[in-house]
């Protein structure tokens, strides 16, 4: 193996940790220290009186059980646990369902503060291959002195995860043009989103109509309980701040020391929130083109315009023409979602360069490596995790509205404004729940968390996925919200090389030092 793939190859893996928000699989090898067993018995924490009672009488035996962990299969020095739920809280002496839970536990066991919950967003990653990657994701300070909880939100990784089509049928709906330019296109990808949906209720138990935020929400606070917190600690990366923002809504006498790194603004619309996403990914890309043309020697051209022009130009091509990739074919969707992975880390773009390079060579492996990644699909043709599903199963029953074919294509001039590269593919993502029958049983509430502790939401200026933007609404939507910013390229701010934002987030968490408001790194 040469020196350059290997390089690539060990790049891959490391972005695959990085990329939990986008529901990838995350690789469980550690990448930078691993965190030892702790020595000694696992500290308790001891909740103040009536702090784990449940809200209501009938919630009474999931607020006061008991979690019985163990050490996990797959490596013995982390935890496991299962914690049970109602499937719908509206019935409480319904169906259950197992949440799985995962723990490092704190490696400084005579100075832990109690239990850290994460969530690495998507919607749909798998929360414990976060905790499990404790020793990436976070620094030495915060696993030191926390344990470090993961879970996997209901209908996901191992909590009964929604299934809506086959391996097989799930390659071929990543791959459809992303942008359908026909009237046959466009009634098939309707007819694929239906038939989805459809497969979603046939091949799921009922829990797929009760895998909205709120409920996951609430599935926190008996978390919370049954880990014996009297408040909840939590960190919250992408949709994540979402999770913890509803949350803090619904449970905010219950809120600890928050973070919300990437936040997601929770008042706006589908559209408003996609248009954004256009935005970002448009900034990112910008970034990503001028980097390699300040450089010298730019493989796209010898200036933005032109190398925007460039991937522009490939896109189409590609869409006329799928490339060879292997035994596979790249397609335009397989070309966008390549593209568009390791923009959400600026360390990571040489790869970008690496498979876009190949790609004009006539050769789509590289970047279908990327759309795998995204999708958390192994080389064999199987799937790590459910996210690539569960994100549209959440997605939706949060929000199922969906714009009709004219509206969308009164919408495109909007988004080709907003990203001239990537506009259409965005704008039409809008028809992305058509075709799905479910309702929550539950509204989701207007976010305020009055009463709340203060609330620390963390934005970066250049961040594609979750544009800087919504951090600042989020921030003024929550009644304690505090700003922290990083100026900066690439997908949430925590560990990413700055220390003036590690350094406020872990005197945040460790010792409750809440940085003054906007404070900017």
């Amino acid at each position: 193996m040469s020196t350059t793939t290997t390089r690539v190859v060990a790049a891959v893996v490391a972005l695959a940790m990085v990329l939990a928000g986008l529901g990838v699989a995350l690789t469980l090898f550690f990448g930078g220290d691993e965190p030892g067993r702790a020595s000694g018995p696992a500290p308790t924490t001891t909740p103040e009186p009536g702090a784990t009672d449940a809200p209501s009488p009938e919630l009474d035996e999931f607020y006061g059980q008991q979690l019985e962990w163990s050490p996990c299969e797959r490596d013995d020095d982390l935890e496991c646990a299962t914690l049970t739920v109602p499937v719908d809280y509206t019935d409480p002496g319904g169906d259950t369902v197992g949440i799985a839970l995962l723990k490092l536990p704190a490696t400084r066991p005579a100075e832990r503060i109690g239990s850290l919950v994460v969530n690495p967003g998507g919607p749909g990653a798998p929360g414990t291959s976060y905790a499990a990657a404790a020793g990436v994701v976070f620094r030495p300070a915060l696993y030191q002195r926390y344990d470090i909880v993961g879970f996997d939100p209901r209908g996901t990784g191992s909590s009964d995860p929604v299934d809506c089509v086959s391996d097989e049928e799930l390659d071929a709906f990543l791959s459809i043009d992303p942008a359908p330019d026909t009237p046959a296109e466009i009634d098939g990808a309707r007819a694929d989103l239906e038939d989805f949906f459809a497969g979603c209720l046939e091949r799921s138990d009922g829990l797929v109509e009760h895998v909205t935020t709120v409920e996951t929400a609430r599935d926190m606070d008996v978390l919370r309980a049954a880990l014996g917190e009297s408040e909840l600690a939590y960190f919250g990366a992408s949709y994540g701040t979402k999770l913890g923002a509803t949350y803090a809504e619904l449970f905010p006498e219950s809120v600890g020391r928050f973070v919300l790194d990437g936040a997601v603004d929770v008042a706006a619309s589908s559209r408003e929130l996609t248009l954004g996403q256009a935005e970002g990914f448009q900034r990112a890309l910008e970034a990503y083109v001028g980097d390699c043309v300040d450089g010298g020697g730019c493989f796209l051209g010898d200036s933005v315009d032109a190398g925007l022009e460039r991937i522009a130009t490939f896109l189409d091509e590609v869409d006329a023409e799928p490339l060879p990739a292997g035994d596979r074919e790249l397609t335009v969707g397989n070309a966008f979602y390549g593209i568009i992975t390791p923009l959400y880390v600026s360390d990571y773009w040489f790869l970008l360069t690496q498979a876009l390079q190949d790609a004009f060579d006539g050769d789509g492996s590289a970047l279908m490596d990327l759309a795998d990644l995204y999708a958390s699909r192994n080389p064999d043709g199987s799937y790590s995790d459910n996210s690539a599903e569960a994100i549209y199963a959440i997605n939706c029953l949060d929000d199922p509205s969906s714009a009709s074919v004219e509206e969308i294509r009164q919408q495109v001039p909007v988004f080709e404004e907003a990203s001239p590269t990537l506009g259409e593919v965005f704008a039409w993502s809008l028809i992305g729940c058509v075709g799905d029958p479910r309702r929550a049983v539950e509204e989701a509430p207007k976010i305020r968390a009055e009463g709340a502790a203060p609330i620390l939401v963390v934005g970066t200026t250049r961040d594609p996925a979750t544009p800087y933007e919504w951090a600042e609404s989020l921030a003024d939507q929550l009644a304690s919200g505090v700003l922290l910013s990083r100026d900066g390229d690439g997908h949430t701010a925590y560990n990413s090389g700055n220390e003036c934002i590690d350094s406020a987030i872990e005197a945040y968490l460790l010792e409750g030092t809440v940085p003054a408001d906007r404070t900017s790194c």
